[in-house]
Parts: structure tokens; sequence; C-alpha cells
């Protein structure tokens, strides 16, 4: 049995890695983590962005993975009302009863005969799959299912010459999953103090195991001239009681460098988004989700998402090292393509697209077989082939990140000899508490931070967005920074964040590079007005906090923008 009183590792510091060192801190552990990368830059930056209970896996019989994604989805939109949101989507239908009699058979276990062609789901499929959905919610929060005309005002302006039917349901959308990461790993901040125990984060550093003892060193695309920083990278040796392997898609890579023993655990599939900002699109979505299915009976949304829509997604094998994943130009076409069936007239082009994404889910490996079929289960794979035991994460997503990162505390608390003292199931996320309940109550606070604050109705709003009602103890904080004025200064960025604010988050949220910055931070990635001269403000902003050294501005900010272009094809005006 190891020593309770040396700290975990967990390797991955995305939505999974942090949600388990925040329980792990809740019940007194230490908890240490290290990522090659950025926080949340893998497959958690890169996701549909829904809260979501899988309406599809009914068909598959994981009636117990909806149940818990249900109950988690309620807590979600309690306890982080600031990131998760209800989203309605409607669906739909070209026929009535088609899919019906295959679609039992496959959740009663029946061999079927694969069709030539896929089956489109008729209306009473969808309405039983709807009805089954929300006896397991029993979700107060939120409306029933619905079934509308299809020329109904405020509905979807679906094509009437393809669809007949049209069905509706609740489900919600985390906008930007990297800020609730980060709000987690703040929370486990926090926990460290009250609880005197001890949390460390290192991004852009590996680990290596030699006998009982771990090394963690600065992995090496950071010191290349690809993402350069200043910040003191480290070299630090300790002993951990047990190791969590929570790094998604890159499980087995990992077993494979602390040298363990291992079957191949991870089959992961590519899944690749788009966002568009079409003008006609966005009229005829009348500010709603839609959940259709693509020619190949895979399900496509299109769901709003800022002042634009968010469209995906696929769902191929990828064998890769998943850093390398890119949209390809056939998923880009299919996206396209899925999306001008469902509108009549729409003509959506390459051209109308803003950013595209890509990222591999961490499913498990399942040999053969359509990659709709692999479950989206979750469990840990316990390896002992070395020194120190490695819990491997197995699956999971980002709804049920919580309940994950409770059954993975408990595991490794039996392990060390102890109890489960504490969870999470009630805990809000930083940001979240006393959250506002109606829109009035939101334009008063809004307004009192304005007021208090000195700052503009639209910076608060968009610092509202990041960290919630966490927004007037920090500007509160900052204020003294610039006067009564932290948005005097005449600045790029003067319309968006006062530049107090944006000095706290390089400080405060273990920035490393303006990558980081841009992409998981502020989220201006997803801004259309984003430009050179933006960039080279917020550099020099990291100049002074001593993270880019002041001769290195402008190679940074290529950097930067050569990266917006080829991992996301988003263009960077001068």
């Amino acid at each position: 049995m190891a020593n309770e009183n040396q700290p975990v590792l967990i390797l991955g510091a995305g939505i999974n890695g942090a949600a388990v060192a925040r329980e792990l801190l809740l019940n007194g552990v230490s908890a240490y983590v290290v990522d090659t990368a950025d926080i949340a830059s893998g497959a958690t930056s890169h996701s549909s962005r829904l809260i979501h209970g899988g309406l599809r896996y009914l068909e598959h019989g994981e009636f117990g993975l909806v149940r818990e994604a249900l109950a988690e989805r309620s807590r979600l939109l309690q306890l982080a009302p600031h990131f998760v949101k209800p989203l309605r989507l409607y669906i739909p239908t070209r026929s009535r009863f088609r899919g019906l009699l295959r679609a039992v058979g496959q959740i009663l276990g029946l061999a079927l005969k694969t069709p030539p062609r896929p089956v489109p789901r008729g209306a009473w499929l969808v309405r039983m799959g709807l009805w089954f959905y929300d006896t397991y919610a029993r979700d107060p929060q939120l409306p029933q299912a619905a079934s509308h005309q299809l020329n109904a005002p405020n509905v979807p302006q679906v094509d009437t010459a393809r669809y007949r039917w049209l069905s509706s349901f609740y489900d919600a959308q985390i906008e930007y999953p990297e800020r609730f990461v980060l709000a987690m790993l703040e929370d486990a901040r926090q926990l460290a103090m009250r609880q005197s125990v001890d949390f460390r984060l290192w991004t852009y550093h590996e680990a290596r195991l030699a006998g009982e003892v771990v090394d963690v060193f600065p992995h090496e695309p950071l010191a290349t001239g690809r993402a350069t920083t200043s910040r003191p990278q480290t070299t630090f040796s300790f002993r951990p009681s047990v190791i969590v392997n929570a790094t998604g898609a890159w499980v087995d890579h990992t077993l494979k460098r602390l040298a363990m023993n291992s079957k191949r655990l991870i089959g992961g599939t590519k899944g690749s988004h788009i966002l568009t900002n079409h003008e006609g699109l966005l009229r005829q979505m009348r500010g709603q989700g839609i959940y259709a299915e693509a020619a190949d009976g895979r399900p496509v949304f299109v769901m709003p998402f800022g002042s634009g829509a968010l469209i995906g997604t696929t769902d191929l094998p990828f064998d890769g090292f998943p850093d390398r994943a890119d949209a390809s130009r056939e998923e880009i076409d299919y996206l396209l393509d899925a999306t001008n069936q469902l509108f009549p007239g729409l003509n959506l082009t390459r051209e109308d697209i803003h950013l595209h994404q890509c990222g591999v889910r961490p499913l498990p490996f399942a040999g053969s077989g359509p990659t709709a079929s692999i479950t989206r289960r979750h469990w840990l794979e316990k390896n002992t082939s070395g020194s120190i035991p490695v819990f491997s994460v197995i699956g999971g997503k980002l709804t049920t990140c919580r309940s994950l990162a409770e059954t993975t505390a408990s595991t490794v608390l039996e392990y060390l000899g102890k109890q489960p003292t504490a969870d999470s199931r009630n805990r809000p996320i930083p940001g979240g508490e006393s959250y506002p309940t109606d829109d009035q109550q939101f334009m008063d606070e809004f307004s009192r931070m304005a007021n208090e604050i000195h700052v503009s109705m639209d910076q608060v709003r968009r610092i509202w967005s990041l960290i919630g009602t966490r927004t007037l103890s920090v500007l509160s904080e900052l204020s003294p920074e610039s006067g009564k004025s932290p948005n005097r200064s005449p600045t790029e960025f003067g319309a968006t964040f006062p530049r107090p604010f944006l000095r706290w988050v390089i400080r405060n949220e273990w920035v490393s590079t303006l990558s980081d910055l841009v992409e998981r931070r502020l989220m201006l990635i997803y801004d259309q007005t984003l430009n050179r001269r933006s960039l080279h403000e917020l550099a020099q902003l990291m100049v002074d906090e001593r993270l880019i050294h002041s001769g290195d501005v402008d190679n940074q900010v290529q950097v930067c923008i050569d990266r917006l272009s080829q991992r996301y094809g988003k263009r960077i005006a001068d």
C-alpha cells in the first residue's frame, strides 16, 4: 500500500483530469497534474460542446449511460449555470414509421440483417425515444419534448419538400468547456489551500517514470521556436502514490511512455466541426438548434454558437497520433452537404466557414464494426506492470466528467486505504454561486458592476461569460491598478476587455503561450474582429509579465497566426 501522504499524479489537464484532481483534493488528497500541452487543449476544446444524455445511445440499449448522463446534465445546469445553458433541439423527419421495428430489435439485442442503405428514423421512433428520454430525465428545469407544425412560428425553417414532421426536445450546451476546466482547476487550487494539501499543475511538461520516482521536465515542443515562453520551466522529481492516466486519446501513448505493458485500450474516432456566420443559415435557424440525420444516417447538429452556428460532427476511425488529426476536405464537404439538405436554397460553401475544428474521441478499442456502435461508457483500467499502479480513464465525455471523477477518486482512495469523506454532487463550479435567475436580475447585476468598476456594460458581459459571478470580485480587486477606470487606456482591446483583466488572466490562469491566451483563456479564437494588432498587444502584455522575450513578439504573433490558419482555417487580418 502506498503512503497516503504521497500525491496522486494525474496525467492530462483536460476535462477529466481537472475533475479528478478537484475530487481528490475535496477528499484531502494531494494531486499533481501534468500535461504535455495546454489545459483543455485536446478533445475538450474540440467537442460538440453539448451537455446531453445521449438520445441515440437508447438505440444501442445503453440505458444506464443515458440515466447517468441525464442526472449529470441536471446537476451541471444547477452547479455551472454560467457555462451550461438549456438548448432546444428540433428533429425533422421524412417518414412516419421508418426504422421503428429495427430500433426495437436493436434495443432487444436481436441479430438483424444490415440494410443496404441507412434507414431514416421516422417520426414515431423519434417520439418514442424522446418519451423515454424525458422519463429518464425527470428534470423540472427543462420543458418536455413536443411536436410542431413545419410552418409554425419560431421553429427552424427546414426544407418542407424534404421533411414532413418536426419534434423538439431539450438538452444543454456548454459554449466554453475550456473555461469550465479552468474553473474546476481554480476550485482545486482553493480546495488545496483550505484542506492544507498540495496541488500543482505543470503544462507543457512531461512525466517520466524511473522506478518509483517520477521526473517532470519541459516537453520538447515548448523548447522549440514553435511555442517559446520565458516562464521558468521546471524539472521536478517526486514519488506519487498512484498515477491516473487521464490523457484521453493519448492513453495508449502515455502507457508506452511510462514503459507499462498493456493491451490496446483506445480506438479513438475523429470528429470535426465547422463554424459559420452565414446570414441565411442563421435566419432559417431562428435561434434554435437542429438535430438531424445526414445521408449516411449519422446525426448532425446545427446549433447556435455566439453570433454564428456550430455544425458537427463526423465520426471516423483514427489510428494516428491525436495531435495530427485535422478536419479533412471530405469531412468539411460532408458537413456542408448535410446542412444544405436541411434548409431550402441555403447554398452554404467553404467560403462561408469562419473556422473548423477536429479532435479525437477517447473511445475504447473495439476492433471492427461501425463507429456509432462503440460504447460511450467510461471506466478505469488498472495496470500494475510497473512499480506504481496506473489507473487509465477509458472513455468519458463532457457531460459525465463529474461522475467519472467521483468514481475515480473512490477507486484511488480505496487503494490508499481511505474512505471518501466528500463529493462534488452539490458543489457549485466557481462563478456559478448566487447566480441570477432571470433576465432583469442579469441586467441589474451588469449595470451595478459597470457603475462600480467604471467599465462598459459590454466589457462586463464579456468577462461574465468567462468567469460568471466572480466578475465583480475580480474587477474590484483590479480597479486600483488604473485608478477608477480600468478601460481608460486607448487599446485595441479597449472595447472588449479592460487591460487589468487581461493581466489578471495572464497571472492567474496558467498561461504560457500567446495561443493559450487566444484559444483557451479569452476565447478570442471565435472573435471575427481578431487581427494582428490585437495579437501584438496581447503579446506585449505577456512581455510585461515576463512570459515572452521583448525581441520575440513579432515571431510569437506570427506563430499564433500560422497555428490559427493551419489548425483551424481561421484567417487573421492585418
